[in-house]
């Protein structure tokens, strides 16, 4: 039995996982992906890179930074977190209890099915418009969303982008969007191009070129789990301390999970806090 379980495989759940393991403490991270970092075609805006890696490269990276410590790494989902006599996680397979447990899983974007969306994840279809916002300077882009999420995307990319166009999908905006932002609430047909990204289609048989499209249809996290347990949520983001220390003892969250920057950089820090105070809290049971 491990003394602390660590849900999500990313920045944040590795980064603890590092803390806890080096304390001298036995952890298991529990995760079924590397949420949307497996999806970036390139960062260089994370320290100690000398070229840019792709989102996967980083992530297997610190996966097997982890293994070579002794840290176990299982890929599952995660169906439920409880406490009866201790802290516990399911998982399709298994039971795991723990004295302490860190939720580091992300936020989980949701998405929407169109035709070429997929095929053009990172060639020109991006989740971060931070992370890639910069590659589109001086050019026209599309941001896929009708909430504040989609607003949020859009405000990042309208210093950069020549244009910013919201694309709605057919939803009615459920949020006012500024006047620098043109709002399109037409259906989309696909996306369309070649090599990279050169368009969307509309089912109306218009095409309006861009040479981005950022996906921002709002966010989903662990906020369910955390729920049941009595965690305190805001909006769809677990509410944490200085320390990462969520209302329920026992339990801390990390990353994008918590809101705030979704970058790796934070992620990273936050993980390492979590790790620590898990670290803190385990010892003082003993």
């Amino acid at each position: 039995m491990p003394d602390v379980i660590i849900i999500g495989k990313g920045p944040a759940g590795i980064s603890a996982a590092l803390y806890i393991k080096r304390a001298g403490l036995d952890v298991t991270v529990v995760g079924r992906d590397g949420s949307s970092l497996e999806k970036a075609d390139k960062i260089e805006n994370y320290y100690g890179l000398p070229a840019p890696v792709s989102g996967r490269q980083l992530l297997e990276t610190g996966i097997l930074q982890a293994q070579r410590l002794g840290v176990s790494v299982i890929t599952d989902t995660v169906t439920e977190l409880g406490f009866d006599d201790m802290l516990y996680v399911k998982t399709g397979d298994a039971l795991i209890k723990a004295q302490a447990v860190v939720l580091a899983s992300g936020a989980s974007r949701k998405t929407v099915r169109l035709p070429g969306l997929s095929e053009y994840e990172g060639r020109g279809v991006s989740y971060c418009a931070v992370c890639d916002g910069y590659f589109h300077k001086g050019k026209d882009v599309a941001v896929i969303g009708a909430g504040a999420y989609a607003r949020s995307e859009a405000h990042e990319l309208v210093p950069l982008a020549r244009s910013v166009t919201v694309l709605t999908n057919g939803e009615t905006p459920q949020v006012d969007f500024p006047e620098e932002m043109r709002v399109d609430t037409r259906k989309i047909a696909g996306i369309t191009g070649g090599e990279q990204v050169s368009g969307v289609r509309f089912e109306d048989g218009e095409e309006l070129p861009f040479s981005g499209v950022f996906v921002a249809m709002g966010n989903a996290s662990v906020a369910d789990l955390a729920r049941k347990l009595g965690i305190s949520v805001i909006g769809s983001s677990i509410e944490t301390d200085a320390q990462q220390a969520t209302n329920v003892p026992g339990v801390f969250a990390a990353g994008d999970c918590t809101g705030g920057m979704y970058q790796v950089a934070a992620a990273v820090y936050e993980g390492a806090q979590a790790g620590l105070s898990a670290v803190k809290y385990v010892r003082s049971l003993k």
